[in-house]
């Protein structure tokens, strides 16, 4: 297990409990006297993420209308071969031209690729020196929900670039708890109690009309259950094949304490 590391990740399907555990986590290391930096998912400002941003390529500007390149440019972050901008700084007419081309949805691959792993570079490159990051998901998570589920992509693919993502930080002796469900369907029905009808519905339709769900012909929650215990498989098998400190927690919603426990031990082993 390696020591003095700056980065533990909390990985798993939803509802398995990523958000409290990471949090968790940060409560740990901050005790063990680090300075605890936790980001949960969908928090819009993520370091080593873009949840709501847009990219243009300098090819594609020319799209936009002189006003529209001024406002753009006002709040971008200028990148090597385009920009990245925030959506939640925009509305209107230009919010909706920007949708085309926001980094999750919007982007082919070959585009989104290269900006991801810069995104990733600069996070490791800015990580203070006396911090220890704590994210909620994102290196196998959305990876995986764009490879598998939005681009149908095979496993190889997948493995190949959350190994590229690794490679970006290996300055920062990352870490990965893994929160691994032996029984999906359980965990989905618990999830869909608790959750709005609305939240329902986009979740299954993200996944069923992907790439993937649509090349398995799935449908419905059944297809959505379907989607995750593939995606579950992949990604402990990738997990498998990296070189990064990791803990499997079996079932951890059974018995929290003995999670807590596991994790607990893990990231004092880890500082």
């Amino acid at each position: 297990m390696a020591k003095n590391c700056r980065l533990i990740i909390v990985e798993g399907i939803p509802g398995s409990g990523k958000s409290t555990a990471s949090k968790y986590a940060a409560d740990i290391a901050a005790k063990s006297g680090k300075k605890a930096d936790w980001t949960d998912e969908g928090t819009g400002d993520h370091p080593a993420d873009y949840e709501f941003h847009s990219f243009i390529g300098q090819d594609k500007l020319a799209m936009f209308s002189e006003d529209e390149k001024a406002f753009i440019n006002a709040c971008c972050v200028q990148k090597k071969n385009g920009v990245v901008v925030p959506l939640n700084k925009v509305s209107g007419g230009l919010f909706e031209k920007l949708l085309s081309f926001k980094i999750y949805d919007g982007l082919d691959w070959e585009t989104e690729k290269p900006v991801m792993l810069e995104k990733w570079a600069e996070f490791t490159k800015n990580a203070q020196k006396d911090a220890v990051y704590i994210f909620n998901c994102c290196l196998l998570q959305n990876p995986m929900c764009e490879t598998m589920m939005r681009f149908g992509y095979g496993e190889e693919i997948s493995k190949e670039y959350i190994q590229s993502i690794l490679s970006r930080m290996t300055e920062l002796a990352p870490a990965v708890i893994y929160l691994k469900q032996n029984d999906v369907r359980s965990v989905i029905d618990n999830i869909f109690n608790e959750r709005p009808e609305s939240w329902h519905n986009d979740i299954i339709n993200y996944h069923v009309n992907g790439a993937y769900g649509k090349a398995h012909g799935l449908t419905g929650k059944d297809g959505y259950i379907s989607c995750l215990e593939e995606r579950q498989r992949r990604e402990l098998q990738i997990l498998e094949s990296l070189n990064c400190s990791k803990l499997i927690v079996e079932d951890p919603h059974k018995d929290w304490d003995q999670a807590y426990n596991a994790i607990s031990a893990f990231i004092r082993g880890l500082l």
